[in-house]
């Protein structure tokens, strides 16, 4: 009798992983990732306390099953950023890719062209794989010289316009030039600031991805 409830046991799990596995993406909790630098790497403070992290959180209590996946490295380029996308792209098959990239590209002097068509490329690679793309925009600071900054914010407004994807213009609007809001290299984000970037990037990312589905 023993023998014969661990056999049918054995054979119901293994059904049931079977299942498991045949299950279409679209039963699985749908991802969106962040390709992102510093600024969405919650660089000199607690991980939890991130935008990221925070955008975990506010999905979940306006109903989204998405799950986050923050691939966002401190440092990274643009090039770093397309380099990276494909492993990406293939181990979460995000319906969503927020691109946040392009500010250490300008403060090492990355000519604008190259950061463009690194851009390029990782928003058509991503719409290609199925991904709706929003791009964050950076904006350097003015010691830079004003005719590269503008050129340089210019860019991300053209490529929403060629690509046809929500763009959130700075990721940190009413941020940068408040000293309480910004650590003591005048770079990054406090924690205080992590809300505010959260509610900058909400408005375009909540259309992408439509109503949350209905509760049962």
């Amino acid at each position: 009798m023993y023998e014969g409830s661990a056999d049918m046991l054995k054979r119901f799990l293994f059904a049931a992983l079977l299942l498991t596995a045949s299950l279409p993406a679209a039963a699985q909790a749908p991802v969106i990732a962040i390709l992102g630098d510093s600024l969405s790497a919650a660089y000199g403070i607690p991980a939890e306390r991130g935008w990221t992290a925070l955008l975990q959180q506010r999905l979940a209590g306006e109903g989204y099953r998405h799950q986050v996946v923050n691939a966002s490295i401190s440092g990274d380029t643009t090039r770093g950023g397309l380099t990276r996308l494909p492993s990406l792209l293939e181990k979460h098959r995000p319906g969503v890719l927020v691109v946040e990239l392009g500010g250490n590209d300008g403060l090492r002097g990355v000519p604008i062209a190259e950061t463009r068509a690194n851009l390029t490329q990782i928003i058509e690679r991503a719409q290609a794989a199925g991904a709706k793309v929003v791009l964050v925009g950076v904006q350097l600071p003015p010691n830079y010289g004003k005719a590269f900054t503008k050129r340089f914010a210019a860019m991300f407004d053209e490529l929403a316009r060629e690509h046809a994807v929500p763009l959130v213009p700075f990721a940190l609007e009413r941020i940068a030039n408040d000293s309480r809001l910004m650590q003591d290299d005048g770079i990054h984000p406090t924690a205080e600031a992590q809300p505010m970037m959260l509610d900058l990037v909400w408005p375009k990312l909540k259309p992408v991805l439509g109503a949350p589905p209905a509760k049962t």
